[in-house]
C-alpha cells in the first residue's frame, strides 16, 4: 500500500518533498489522505504502477494490487468486533466482514465506542476484505434505536449468510436485502407463532382475586399485555402503528404492576 501510494505520489506531485517510501510513511495523516484520494478518484493509477512496477513486485504481489480496482469507498458504521472479523455496516444495509490491516480492529477501536460511524475504503486481499490503513471516524454518540436497528441490520444478514465476507461477492441490492428481511420474518413466524398464539389463549386464564396478593391482577394483566405484543411481532411485524400500541398497553400495564408491587411491599 505504501508503495503504490509513494508512486502516486511522485506521479501526480502532490507532497513534491517527499523522496522516499520511508519518509511518505511519516507523513501525516493529512497528507496521506490527500494521495488516497487521488488514486481512488482515477483507478488507472493502479493500472500505471501495475506496469512500471517499480518496487520490483513478484506478479504475485501485483495480482493483489490490481485487485484493489473492485475498492468500495464510502460511510460505514462498525457494529461489533467479532473474533472472526469486524461488522462493518454499509449503504442499503449491506453487511461486510473486514479484517484489520496491520492489527485487529479490537486493538485500534474499544468495545465500548461501538457503534462507530467511519470513512474508509475496503479492498480485496487474498480472498478476505481489509480496509485501507486509513479512516475517518465521526466524533457522534447513537442512542438506542440506532443501536437496534443496526443490530438488527447484522442479525438478518447473519441468518440469511449474507454477510459479505470477498468483495468478488456481489453486494446485495436493496430488493435483496428487503427480501432476506421478508424470509426471516416468515420462518420467525412460522415457528413462534403457534407456540405464541397458545400463550395467550392459556394466559386469558390468569385473574387476580380474593385469597391473592393484591399485585397479582396488575401482573397477570402485564403478562396479558407482553403477550399480545410479541404476538403481533411476529405475526405483522410490518404494523408499525398497531406494535407501538401494542407497546404502549404494555408500557401502562408495567406501570400499574410496578406500583402495585411497590405499595404491596
Amino acid at each position: 500500500m505504501w508503495s503504490l501510494q509513494y508512486y502516486i505520489n511522485q506521479q501526480r506531485k502532490i507532497i513534491p518533498a517527499v523522496k522516499s517510501i520511508e519518509a511518505y510513511k511519516k507523513l501525516p495523516l493529512e497528507d496521506k489522505m490527500k494521495v488516497r484520494q487521488t488514486f481512488y478518484r482515477d483507478p488507472t493509477l493502479i493500472d500505471s504502477f501495475v506496469a512500471d512496477n517499480p518496487s520490483n513486485f513478484s506478479q504475485e504481489k501485483l495480482a493483489l494490487v490490481e485487485a484493489w480496482k473492485g475498492f468500495v469507498e464510502g460511510d460505514f458504521y462498525i457494529e461489533r468486533i467479532l473474533k472472526k472479523y469486524a461488522i462493518f455496516i454499509g449503504p442499503h444495509d449491506v453487511v461486510y466482514g473486514v479484517l484489520g490491516l496491520y492489527q485487529g480492529l479490537d486493538k485500534m477501536v474499544h468495545k465500548s465506542r461501538l457503534p462507530i460511524l467511519i470513512r474508509t475504503v475496503l479492498l480485496s486481499f487474498k480472498g478476505k476484505i481489509i480496509y485501507d490503513g486509513l479512516f475517518e471516524s465521526r466524533n457522534i454518540i447513537f442512542g438506542g434505536g440506532i443501536k437496534g436497528e443496526l443490530k438488527q441490520v447484522y442479525l438478518i444478514a447473519k441468518e440469511s449468510g449474507q454477510i459479505i465476507e470477498n468483495l468478488d461477492e456481489a453486494p446485495r441490492s436493496p430488493a435483496a436485502a428487503a427480501a432476506a428481511k421478508t424470509s426471516i420474518s416468515k420462518k420467525a413466524s412460522q415457528e413462534l407463532s403457534p407456540l405464541l398464539n397458545d400463550l395467550v389463549e392459556q394466559a386469558k386464564s390468569l385473574r387476580g382475586g380474593k385469597g391473592q396478593p393484591a399485585f397479582n391482577g396488575p401482573i397477570f394483566s402485564l403478562i396479558k399485555a407482553s403477550l399480545e405484543l410479541g404476538q403481533l411481532a411476529v405475526d405483522e411485524p410490518e404494523n408499525a402503528e398497531q406494535l407501538m400500541k401494542a407497546l404502549s398497553k404494555t408500557e401502562r400495564a408495567y406501570r400499574k404492576a410496578e406500583d402495585a408491587l411497590y405499595r404491596y411491599l
